[in-house]
């Protein structure tokens, strides 16, 4: 306790330097325990990007790049499924509910999905969230759009406004729909999912977009659907009958194991963000030797004097040391507070402008494992000067000129 009491009071007298020091840790401790909040984070938020789904249907390809176009709207499909065995997949006893996707078509850059009133009942979100209006309803005939809250705020859109869409997908896309220009008549509240990026329109305001001379505006084909059973216990065998169906090629997919393959596919880029932050702490480690060291020179006398009080060149180690481990904890509790303090006033603020929504602000595990790993490796960090004091004579000490 004595030693612990001299190392506070020591550092009270340069806590200047020292509060620099253990700034330069926080800074960094803050950043490894961000960027794996971060990853955690946004793996939990591609996951709550469709719940309750328990399959995914499309033509066959691969499990992420159909999870990537259907789900993400990122990419294009190989190719699409005839409206026929849409509707002998929707027309199967186990199958509860089904959404049909239709893509294709863009908007100023934003993507259009063709889709049913089904897509407002049964698509969920972040757990059991569904689909909520902001303002406004959503479209109940032809020619009409409901708004993700994205592209209403971005392109200044309200209920009411007539805007005209364009087969292709992005700025560039080519063929624009100039006669048939559709209504505005409502906008979704923010979700956080691609849904705020997506301008929603009914499937057969799509087919008269693209055959306006058509008296029948059934769909031909759709870019792929979503499937809700009504027993999960089925969902592998409804998946293999899909998936070996002889009328057509298709692949059935389950959106939780095609999202931990893309997982796996960006594990690479994870690690090397958390490579990157743990140097980062590397560096505010060797601040504070730095400090230590730079310190020492100055401090040699009053080691001396230590030493001729009574004090064992032990204490004196253990002296530099608990010094050392005291910055490191002030360190790590500033910076672990600084980043829950800025969670914790940002989160209204996220959900509210960008639909991002924080999964607790509390301790977590990795976050606790890091504040004590900061504090021992400061302590070892802290055995370096704390040696080169041990080796100091009390003569060395008392023949230093002022």
């Amino acid at each position: 306790m004595i030693i612990l009491r001299l190392s506070w009071l020591s550092l009270w007298n340069r806590r200047g330097t020292v509060l620099l020091t253990a700034l330069g840790i926080a800074v960094s401790v803050m950043l490894l325990a961000g960027v794996n909040k971060i990853r955690t984070d946004m793996r939990t938020g591609f996951a709550n990007t469709i719940s309750d789904a328990d399959l995914i249907v499309g033509a066959r390809s691969g499990p992420v790049n159909l999870l990537l176009y259907s789900v993400f709207r990122l990419g294009d499909a190989t190719a699409n499924v005839s409206w026929s065995t849409y509707r002998k997949v929707a027309a199967h006893p186990q199958v509860a509910w089904t959404i049909p996707l239709a893509l294709g078509d863009s908007h100023r850059g934003y993507r259009v999905l063709g889709t049913s009133e089904d897509y407002f009942a049964h698509y969920r979100y972040a757990g059991d969230r569904p689909l909520v209006l902001g303002q406004g309803r959503i479209f109940q005939g032809l020619s009409e759009a409901v708004l993700g809250a994205e592209v209403a705020e971005a392109l200044g859109y309200k209920p009411g406004q007539s805007i005209t869409l364009s087969h292709g997908v992005g700025e560039g896309s080519f063929n624009e729909h100039a006669a048939h220009p559709v209504i505005v008549t409502g906008i979704l509240k923010r979700t956080g999912t691609p849904a705020d990026r997506t301008v929603h329109v009914s499937l057969q305001t799509l087919e008269a977009l693209h055959d306006a001379a058509g008296a029948d505006l059934t769909p031909e084909s759709l870019t792929a659907f979503i499937v809700g059973l009504r027993d999960r216990t089925a969902t592998f065998q409804i998946q293999r009958d899909i998936n070996e169906y002889r009328g057509e090629a298709l692949l059935a997919i389950l959106p939780g194991v095609a999202l931990q393959q893309l997982w796996e596919v960006a594990g690479v880029a994870e690690s090397a963000l958390l490579v990157v932050a743990a140097f980062v702490v590397f560096a505010g480690l060797l601040g504070l030797l730095t400090a230590l060291l730079t310190s020492l020179n100055e401090r040699r006398r009053e080691m001396a004097i230590l030493r001729s009080v009574g004090a064992r060149p032990q204490q004196v180690f253990a002296l530099l040391m608990s010094e050392a481990a005291l910055i490191g904890l002030i360190g790590a509790v500033l910076g672990l507070a600084a980043l829950h303090g800025g969670l914790a006033l940002a989160a209204g603020w996220l959900e509210a402008r960008f639909g991002v929504y924080l999964l607790g602000n509390g301790l977590t595990a990795f976050e606790l494992i890091t504040g004590c790993a900061v504090v021992f490796a400061a302590l070892f960090v802290g055995a370096i000067p704390g040696w080169r004091a041990y080796r100091h004579t009390l003569a060395d000490g008392l023949t230093l000129r002022v």
